[in-house]
């Protein structure tokens, strides 16, 4: 089934970004600019289409609700070209992310998945082996208590410090945390501050 392309009202600059609530993918997914996303869904989305989702996601980071985006702004900012239609790379990247269903079209805007679901069989068979021996790492959602704790404890202060949640991600996987205990850590240490 092939989707309707974005076409963007000629008289409009802009573009409404929702959130996508989803709570089955919320519950089991990846934050859109976690370290999974740059492994796993790069490969399927292709890194402009990456990058715009970063930026889209980031604005629902500031503004929860939803925010008005302004088409060429954004497009200039990430080092692309825009112009009115679907024959440029900003509206071919926003496309590709409707097609591989981390966006969808809403009347009068676009929602965005905040979380990302696990990489589909059919998309990670078509990987590298190197990123298909990974993959089931990050799928176990289990870890053990110890390498949680120490997630917790290094997340917690690690935020206090004023770390950037996917830079905690990060400097969880470089010590050694499991990544379902750094996913974890982060999110548990997020929710008892109240971030």
């Amino acid at each position: 089934m092939r989707l309707a392309p974005i076409v963007f009202n000629p008289d409009e600059p802009t573009v409404m970004v929702l959130p996508w609530h989803d709570p089955i993918v919320d519950a089991v997914g990846f934050e859109a600019r976690s370290q999974y996303v740059e492994l796993f869904w790069l490969n399927v989305l292709g890194p402009t289409a990456t990058w715009a989702l970063r930026r889209l996601v980031t604005g629902l980071d500031r503004y929860p609700l939803g925010y008005e985006m302004d088409l060429g702004e954004t497009a200039s900012m990430l080092g692309l070209a825009y112009g009115i239609g679907t024959s440029n790379s900003f509206a071919r990247a926003l496309q590709r992310c409707v097609l591989f269903g981390v966006s969808q079209h809403v009347p009068g805007g676009l929602a965005v998945r905040r979380k990302v679901p696990p990489v589909a069989g059919r998309h990670l068979a078509r990987m590298p082996e190197a990123l298909q021996a990974m993959h089931p790492q990050w799928k176990r959602r289990d870890c053990v208590l110890t390498d949680l704790q120490r997630g917790r404890t290094l997340a917690q202060v690690m935020v206090n410090a004023g770390d950037d949640p996917e830079v905690v991600e990060r400097q969880l996987l470089a010590v050694g945390v499991s990544p379902a205990a750094a996913v974890e850590a982060i999110a548990f240490t997020l929710s008892t501050m109240g971030v």
